[in-house]
């Protein structure tokens, strides 16, 4: 009788063996691919920097930061892409929120609101406000895209003077309106304001107030702000700038506060802590990465 037909999977011994070192070699080349994706998608993440509105990549652990009370707060640095901090804008912010003296208080409405040096009053007023020079630089990025500069935003910052008082509020500055002013964010994404060191009053850290704007023609009142926040200072300047000319009121009360014990601050302020440069003598630079999600 005719033999049956050999089963089409029994090709003997050498196939057998042969097949299997060809399948052994596949699986090889695929665990190489797969790694090499597993990299690349690394890589990405890490270049993008985060996604959602408030994630934050950590890349590296930062020593705790004390002033002169002796009380510390320790804080972990973070990705630039990092949403920063939603923060009050407190009493005194002069965006047409709240009254003061009667009247509704509203400096983005102020013919010359929109400006670098913010320094001297506007609008009629002309009381100019004295202490150790400042200029503030703002880089405003979108935490959606990458890092993103964003051009053609608007900054509305203000902050209290050298003694600690709010123009437009505070008494004896009622009239004035210095220490307030709007710029718009250049090609970088950057606005700079030339301005003083701020004063500390009773209760705060040294601090200043910002809110972002989709551009100066919608910097008119709070009701169209896309985000408010607050700067801080390292103690180190603080130190520095309180033990100068003018300043004795703010360097009293300073001795009694902390990163620890502010109100604001307490719950960490590595998204908000600028990098200063420059001394008492020559004036100080400011700089803060400021990330908003678009």
């Amino acid at each position: 009788m005719p033999h049956a037909p050999r089963d089409h999977h029994d090709l003997g011994l050498a196939h057998d063996l042969h097949t299997l070192a060809a399948q052994a070699q596949r699986r090889k080349a695929l665990g190489w691919i797969a790694a090499l994706g597993s990299m690349g998608a690394g890589t990405l993440f890490v270049g993008c920097g985060g996604g959602s509105d408030d994630d934050a990549t950590t890349s590296s652990s930062t020593s705790s930061s004390s002033n002169s009370s002796g009380s510390s707060s320790s804080s972990t640095t973070t990705s630039s892409c990092a949403v920063i901090p939603e923060e009050t804008e407190g009493p005194y912010p002069g965006d047409g929120s709240n009254s003061a003296n009667g009247s509704i208080a509203n400096a983005l409405m102020l013919s010359g609101i929109v400006r670098s040096d913010i320094r001297r009053s506007i609008a009629g007023a002309n009381g100019l406000a004295a202490g150790v020079p400042l200029t503030l630089t703002l880089r405003l990025v979108n935490t959606r895209a990458s890092c993103a500069d964003l051009s053609g935003y608007a900054i509305y910052l203000w902050h209290c003077d050298q003694q600690g008082r709010y123009s437009m509020y505070s008494s004896g500055v009622t009239a004035e309106n210095y220490l307030r002013g709007v710029q718009a964010t250049d090609t970088d994404g950057t606005a700079s304001f030339v301005t003083v060191f701020p004063g500390c009053y009773a209760g705060r850290m040294p601090h200043m107030h910002f809110e972002i704007y989709r551009n100066t023609s919608t910097a008119l009142s709070y009701t169209n702000k896309l985000k408010t926040s607050q700067l801080a200072f390292p103690d180190e300047v603080c130190d520095a700038v309180y033990a100068s000319s003018g300043y004795t009121t703010s360097a009293s009360n300073y001795a009694r506060m902390s990163f620890a014990s502010d109100g604001i601050f307490s719950d960490g302020v590595t998204l908000q802590m600028s990098s200063v440069t420059g001394s008492v003598a020559d004036g100080y630079l400011a700089t803060l990465t400021v990330g908003i999600s678009i």
